[in-house]
């Protein structure tokens, strides 16, 4: 007679919604709208209509894919960027920072910022940190990443550009 001895097989490959099958797809299973890598390609070369300062990037509504939400023109400022994220959801954002260096040089950078406010519910905040990497992936030689859960951490002088300038 068996001893009742129980085994727990992992699952198998293409069963289950957390399966890795490509760099656009995640562990969620949610992948990266193709306008948005489209108007990210025209937006590092600022072309065409993406001549902008930033996009606000959200979840479908079935949960599925990541998309455009909203897009600044180019006059607009780092604090528009943040006041378009919203206070209690989860967001991604990428934005062409202008910024002058330590020894006084106009420049930019393209960061790309993951807003997961410590106020959002559970469900959207495990979502948006779990589909991080596709995005990411998307925006290709995008190298400033950061992650923000608060105002604070959005904070343009005592948060961002310290970090920003290590790059410059």
């Amino acid at each position: 007679q068996s001893a009742g001895h129980l085994f727990i097989l992992p699952p198998l490959q293409g069963t289950g919604s957390f399966v890795r099958n490509s760099s656009s797809k995640m562990s969620t299973g949610v992948v990266v709208n193709d306008e948005v890598v489209e108007a990210f390609n025209d937006f590092k070369l600022k072309k065409g209509p993406n001549k902008l300062r930033y996009f606000i990037y959200v979840m479908s509504k079935d949960k599925k894919s990541i998309e455009i939400e909203k897009r600044g023109s180019i006059e607009k400022t780092y604090d528009d960027f943040c006041a378009e994220l919203p206070e209690s959801d989860c967001r991604y954002g990428l934005i062409d920072l202008e910024f002058e260096t330590d020894d006084g040089r106009p420049t930019s950078k393209l960061v790309f910022i993951s807003w997961n406010p410590d106020t959002a519910s559970v469900r959207p905040k495990m979502l948006y940190s779990g589909s991080k990497e596709a995005i990411k992936s998307a925006l290709n030689g995008v190298g400033i990443h950061i992650n923000a859960t608060d105002h604070s951490e959005l904070d343009l002088e005592t948060a961002i550009l310290p970090t920003v300038k290590k790059f410059a």
